[in-house]
């Protein structure tokens, strides 16, 4: 995968529904955290978190956006399907 794939597609991930694979919601995709000199993706944080994701104590940047570890992610298709055992 070239770099300019990589961007189209870190760009697609944008906005995406964020869910559990139980079907529970978390909010949306905001933005992508990675490690520059890698590129290994770190953290997304939520965008439009719902009030069950603003009850769990997850990990929250300077700017107090959510962060659920890209770890955590075991699929991407129309939704980020997230391991919620992986976040809690």
């Amino acid at each position: 995968m070239s770099e300019e794939d990589n961007k189209k597609f870190s760009k697609q991930l944008i906005g995406k529904t964020i869910v559990s694979k139980n079907g529970k919601r978390f909010g949306e995709v905001g933005d992508i955290v990675f490690e520059t000199r890698s590129g290994e993706l770190i953290h997304m944080a939520v965008k439009n978190p719902t009030a069950y994701t603003m009850k769990l104590e997850l990990e929250k940047d300077k700017q107090d956006n959510i962060l659920i570890p890209f770890s955590a992610v075991i699929a991407v298709g129309d939704f980020m399907v997230i391991a919620e055992e992986d976040i809690i």
